[in-house]
């Protein structure tokens, strides 16, 4: 949510998806053009319960950067308006 004034969106992505493929998803999905996406994976943390060790479920982040002016794209027969944000976020912030 820190990152919302600066169009910066997080979400929990598949661990073999790399950032041509979540560009695309995300530009697809929400109808917004993509400028940057930076990928981290997450270590599943350590948990205790009573004498019994186990971890917690690793997974991989992806931080998305939107183009808040974007372009329509021209030359195409359906020249869809992209979107400054995605709305789902909008009531959050």
């Amino acid at each position: 949510m820190d990152g919302l004034p600066e169009h910066k969106y997080t979400f929990k992505v598949a661990k073999d998806a790399n950032k041509i493929e979540i560009k695309n998803a995300v530009e697809e999905l929400f109808n917004v053009e993509v400028t940057k996406v930076n990928t981290l994976n997450c270590r599943g943390r350590e948990k205790r319960v009573g004498r019994y060790v186990g971890t917690t479920a690793s997974y991989k982040k992806a931080i998305v950067t939107i183009n808040p002016n974007p372009v329509n794209e021209k030359g195409t027969k359906k020249a869809e308006k992209k979107k400054g944000t995605i709305e789902f976020f909008d009531g959050m912030y």
